[in-house]
């Protein structure tokens, strides 16, 4: 009989799976398991948190700090799908601010790309960002 252990490599799209599992649970030290230690993330620009990120550090601090900063984040659904230029996940959910109790629907699309079983980079598309800037800075103001 062979004891030998036999590793499966993982899919691109598993890896997003399991990075979204984690996200959706709130487990931070899931999440940085599956990037890149100089993941770069591009975030829209008008967001508070927006901008071309690099690093773990960083992308905890600057991207999921400000984003969690002023709003509770539930995420009801992720897909992802896997092609050639890499890939696509969406995201829906809910975004409640802390400070006012408001609700904003979330929707975001992803390209990720996935090398050695991380995330190495992840392009960040969401819809209404003008809306969505307005949300957190009353959820930052406290006003509605």
């Amino acid at each position: 009989m062979n004891d030998r252990i036999r590793t499966t490599a993982q899919s691109p799209a598993d890896v997003v799976r399991e990075l979204y599992a984690a996200l959706r649970k709130g487990d931070v030290p899931g999440v940085l398991a599956r990037l890149a230690p100089e993941v770069i993330v591009d975030e829209p620009n008008r967001l508070p948190y927006g901008g071309v990120h690099q690093g773990r550090d960083v992308f905890v601090e600057s991207v999921l700090g400000a984003m969690m900063g002023y709003a509770d984040v539930a995420i009801t659904e992720a897909e992802v799908f896997e092609g050639p230029a890499g890939v696509v996940g969406t995201l829906t959910g809910t975004l409640t601010a802390r400070s006012t109790g408001e609700e904003y629907p979330l929707t975001m699309v992803e390209i990720h790309q996935v090398e050695g079983g991380a995330v190495h980079k992840i392009d960040v598309y969401t819809k209404n960002p003008d809306e969505l800037a307005a949300f957190y800075a009353r959820a930052e103001a406290g006003t509605r």
